[in-house]
């Protein structure tokens, strides 16, 4: 066997076997929303229980996996389960965000993702996903009637997501730097001219759901100027959402801000107070699930080292265009509730991918590089044209696009309030009923989750607010 075959099969299997923590047969030749499809159809069709008792084994790491078995096992009522994958998903990212910061060229699993695909990295959650971590952390101890506990998530939330965005502003700048290091003058920019996703930058790129929801705890807790700034944060986000519009307008004459109270009247008119014993009911009312991220083949054009003109295979993963999931409106008594949209999770996702898809470019022109160098270094004799035969088979079966994320969070989440009589209430989906009852002058808040014809939900007393 000659040294230019046994090299091969050592770059090969070797470097591949030290240091990857997320090597498997399944992340080298596939990808993640491929090998996670069949939970996740269950999942979007409203089979959360089945897709909980099939959940597949590790695929996307520590974090990921237990953000995704956190997510099915509170759609499917299992609270206690959920928050104890959410507390394990935290403690893994919590352990990630500790480590010390180490270059491409040091970290085993960079290296190994260097001769395979970006599966091999470890998985590093968007800046939107540990925003939810923590607001489904705090939905938990709601629902265990601890605001405390509740309080406290949000308040990570907040500053985890800041935290999440100062470091995703790093992963691009070291990825340029280990890129000109390597002397690999990747075109991006023709990667980027034709990439499906390109446009200009959403603005939704703040969670309205946990802004509003935070309000709604610091109201709760009395905590009213937190609360005002949190409201005026999901209005900053959803201007158009009568509830929140209201919430914002209600603490502002609770806290005497007579300009804002005047610039909030100019722009949405009179706020009408309620009577004491008016009574209402809250609905967050979250719809459908993330759509997969998908596999896109394009050609990237540069110079190899020789000096000639190539164009060489990437694979990037990126968000189809598809019609959104419509749902049969919620009913009060009876009555059709109109959602009032404040977050749109597919926005802020395809918002993440599009800032994340430069650096994810850059590896791919680094590894794509490596790859075909070897290949060349391997063309005279028999065993060595093999081993090239059987490196470009290689090369081209591990080429997998990075289609990881939090994919069964909701798509849209809608906040709507509505004054209701005191006693009891039922709120009705598709057959579905939920029973309810409020106090004179005091609000409950019912959490709805929906996917396909199933519904998940509960609800809480907030007392006067």
């Amino acid at each position: 066997m000659t040294s230019i075959l046994k090299k091969t099969i050592v770059l090969s299997f070797t470097l591949l076997m030290t240091g990857c923590a997320n090597l498997s047969v399944g992340n080298l030749f596939s990808h993640y929303s491929a090998q996670t499809d069949d939970t996740y159809q269950l999942v979007k069709n409203g089979d959360s229980k089945l897709a909980y008792s099939e959940e597949p084994a590790e695929i996307g790491g520590p974090i990921l996996d237990n953000l995704e078995r956190g997510r099915v096992a509170l759609l499917s009522e299992h609270y206690t389960v959920s928050k104890s994958d959410f507390e394990t998903a935290e403690q893994a990212a919590r352990v990630q965000s500790d480590q010390a910061v180490i270059s491409v060229s040091d970290s085993a699993n960079q290296v190994g993702s260097l001769v395979t695909n970006d599966n091999l990295i470890d998985y590093k959650p968007a800046d939107y996903e540990l925003g939810y971590l923590h607001l489904y952390l705090s939905l938990n101890y709601l629902k265990n009637n601890d605001l405390d506990g509740a309080l406290v998530e949000v308040r990570k939330a907040n500053y985890i997501q800041e935290q999440a965005k100062r470091d995703r502003e790093k992963d691009l700048r070291s990825a340029e730097k280990e890129a000109k290091k390597q002397g690999v003058d990747a075109n991006v920019g023709a990667i980027l001219a034709n990439y499906p996703d390109v446009g200009d930058k959403l603005a939704t790129v703040q969670n309205g759901y946990l802004f509003y929801y935070s309000g709604l705890l610091y109201e709760t807790n009395r905590n009213y100027s937190d609360a005002y700034i949190d409201y005026k944060r999901a209005l900053a986000v959803a201007p158009n959402n009568k509830t929140v519009i209201e919430s914002v307008q209600r603490l502002a004459r609770r806290l005497g801000m007579r300009n804002d109270i005047r610039m909030l009247e100019q722009k949405y008119g009179e706020y009408q107070v309620p009577n004491r014993t008016d009574s209402r009911v809250i609905i967050i009312d979250e719809q459908g699930i993330l759509p997969q991220l998908s596999d896109w083949r394009l050609r990237l054009p540069m110079w190899d080292s020789q000096g000639n003109f190539v164009q060489y295979n990437l694979a990037l993963p990126y968000y189809k265009t598809t019609n959104r999931e419509v749902f049969t409106p919620l009913k009060v008594n009876d009555k059709a509730l109109n959602s009032d949209p404040v977050a749109d999770v597919t926005l802020m996702a395809r918002n993440d991918l599009n800032e994340r898809i430069p650096a994810m470019v850059i590896r791919q022109a680094l590894r794509v590089v490596a790859k075909d160098e070897l290949r060349k270094t391997s063309r005279n004799t028999k065993e060595e044209e093999l081993a090239n035969a059987v490196l470009t088979i290689f090369n081209s079966l591990t080429e997998q696009p990075d289609t990881r994320s939090w994919q069964t969070l909701p798509g849209v989440i809608s906040v709507t309030s509505k004054k209701i009589e005191s006693g009891e209430n039922q709120i009705q989906y598709l057959g579905n009923e939920l029973n309810f009852t409020v106090k004179d002058g005091h609000t409950v808040v019912v959490w709805v989750s929906r996917q396909g014809k199933a519904v998940t939900w509960w609800h809480k007393q907030l007392g006067e607010i």
